[in-house]
């Protein structure tokens, strides 16, 4: 009879975070092509009617992944100024918003930014507090931790690029 290692609980950890980090990069890279595929005009267009423009959408999405840089310890923000235009307000707010070229031109800094410090993450750090949570609270809940940021978001990054895929026609 073979002598089987069980894995490690290292081992597995290293293989989870490859898993979440891969799935994080596949949705990345989605997001990347459609935006290559759609023209400034589609991505002035509301995804149905009614709803978000795919110009606020990727406000948002660059926003939000721009918060992430302090949440995970990365550094401070690369623009700050988009929070109130592509989060605590709505698309339909007439608060001016950049130019499309410059929203991508800034998702494209952000996600250069992130995917950077992202990989140059030790595995054990993943499971370590994010900076949202508290000692007091992350004691109590260790699932709060800088791993499950990225699972957050690339959930979130996939529900925005499905509503988005409707602009390309």
């Amino acid at each position: 009879m073979e002598n089987i290692q069980t894995p490690s609980a290292t081992d597995k950890n290293q293989v989870f975070i490859k898993m979440v980090i891969s799935n994080w990069q596949v949705q990345n890279s989605r997001f990347n092509a459609l935006l290559d595929k759609l023209s400034d005009e589609q991505l002035a267009e509301e995804t149905s009617p009614g709803r978000n423009t795919g110009v606020y959408l990727l406000g948002h999405m660059a926003a939000v992944h721009d918060a992430m840089l302090p949440l995970l310890g990365f550094g401070d923000q690369l623009y700050p100024e988009l929070e109130e235009v592509f989060i605590k307000n709505p698309d339909k707010s007439d608060l001016p918003k950049p130019a499309t070229s410059a929203l991508r031109e800034y998702w494209k800094n952000v996600s250069q930014t992130l995917d950077k410090h992202i990989n140059e993450t030790e595995a054990e750090e993943w499971f370590s507090r994010h900076n949202s949570v508290s000692e007091e609270d992350f004691a109590k809940e260790p699932h709060r931790n800088k791993l499950n940021i990225i699972i957050n978001r690339t959930n979130h990054l996939s529900t925005h690029m499905g509503q988005m895929i409707y602009l390309s026609k």
